[in-house]
């Protein structure tokens, strides 16, 4: 089973096979690929939430962004897999707000201003 996650920059596709519930992120383990406890509680929140630990092997692979945005890419994208797996999880995911794809994308610099929307120094005299 195949799904994929966004967020910002970051794009997660997530795969899915029954197993013992490894997941490997770019051939890596989880507890390499995010040091950080709360990233990684992060990520494992739709397994938690749908009660399917150790049921599936997930292998993922993240590109693009930042740390953050591929955890939360790799977020929508196992909780979108989980649904697809079994349709009955989505009322589930979808209380815990684990389904909104989260668009807010930096927005682009326009021309005559220094960044997105900060405009050049004023100067009187």
């Amino acid at each position: 089973m195949r799904a994929t996650g966004r967020r910002k920059e970051s794009v997660a596709q997530v795969r899915f096979f029954n197993g013992t519930g490894a997941i490997t992120l770019n051939g890596r383990p989880l507890e390499n690929y995010f040091p950080t406890m709360a990233r990684r509680m992060r990520v494992l929140e739709p397994i938690r939430v749908a009660n399917v630990e150790g049921r599936y092997d997930i292998v993922a692979r993240l590109h693009g962004g930042g740390v953050n945005g591929q955890a939360d890419a790799l977020r929508l994208g196992i909780a979108r897999g989980l649904i697809s797996l079994d349709p009955d999880l989505r009322t589930d995911l979808k209380r815990a707000g684990l389904l909104t794809r989260d668009a807010r994308v930096v927005e682009r610099k326009k021309y005559g201003l220094r960044k997105a929307r900060r405009a050049p120094q004023y100067t009187k005299r």
